[in-house]
């Protein structure tokens, strides 16, 4: 691992490597971590100070950036969106690093653009399968796409597209499909569902997950019997199985939507299972 990491940094590239992982984070706890865990399965990792972070980002072109959600003097969720912003960076994956969990900070974690996040502490295995789950099935630079896609999910406008056709949803089924989307390929489970998406609303139960799936599918799959983009896994929960395209902000707008923070469905309060009054019907 030494030989590797002194080869990089004498070359000044990732010969024979995975990528590229910059860490912004000062806490050298964390650091550590992603070296001692990202290094052994093939990644050279670098850590990053907040004022040379763009200099180093846009020279070296890492695949994944590793940001605090807390920086001296910087905000992490206004880096991601500077560094969404950047076309020179558009092919990296960003991570955030959040302190403490709730939903309301991974929404808009992925608002302002991360492609996932991870609550601190976190384990070598959380850190390594987020990793690897944010490079999975991509094989080069992403480009923002503003055309039709297979699925496109618009946050601002609240609109949602299937091949080209704007679906008309309510905004319970937006946030459901969009929060699937946001973790496409892994199972949700139905009370995930319900602390995420239905939050602190009251007479719901997992039952109302079901029926909203069975309104999403007859308005998004071509046969409902045979679902392409919604899956159940069965006994477990739901699965988004479908490549999504998210629009951009425009990066030359300078008003508050566009430099936020600005969350898009209004206070989401944090909601688990236990506070949830249930009822007898869905």
């Amino acid at each position: 691992m030494f030989s590797q990491r002194l080869a990089t940094w004498f070359l000044g590239t990732t010969v024979n490597m995975k990528g590229l992982i910059l860490v912004v984070d000062e806490e050298p706890g964390t650091r550590r971590l992603a070296r001692f865990t990202l290094e052994p399965a093939g990644y050279v990792v670098r850590d990053c100070e907040i004022s040379d972070v763009f200099v180093e980002a846009e020279s070296s072109q890492p695949c994944v950036m590793l940001v605090a959600d807390a920086l001296p003097g910087e905000f992490g969720l206004g880096l991601c969106r500077t560094i969404r912003q950047n076309p020179s960076l558009a092919g990296t994956r960003i991570i955030l690093l959040i302190t403490g969990g709730g939903e309301e900070k991974r929404r808009a974690a992925r608002d302002a653009g991360a492609d996932d996040c991870i609550s601190k502490p976190f384990s070598a295995g959380e850190l390594s399968s987020c990793v690897e789950g944010v490079l999975r099935g991509v094989k080069g630079p992403s480009v923002p796409v503003f055309e039709p896609s297979e699925v496109l999910i618009d946050r601002a406008a609240m609109k949602l597209s299937i091949r080209g056709q704007e679906v008309t949803t309510t905004s319970l089924e937006f946030r459901l499909v969009d929060y699937l989307a946001q973790h496409r390929g892994r199972v949700c489970t139905r009370d995930v569902l319900l602390d995420a998406v239905w939050g602190e609303m009251q007479f719901v139960t997992p039952r109302s997950v079901d029926a909203c799936i069975r309104r999403l599918r007859d308005k998004i799959e071509l046969d409902r019997t045979k679902p392409v983009y919604l899956k159940t896994v069965r006994g477990v929960g739901y699965r988004f199985d479908a490549n999504v395209v998210w629009p951009t902000f425009n990066p030359r707008c300078t008003c508050r939507a566009c430099l936020g923070p600005v969350e898009q469905y209004g206070p989401a309060p944090v909601a688990t299972s236990k506070n949830r009054k249930m009822a007898v019907h869905a």
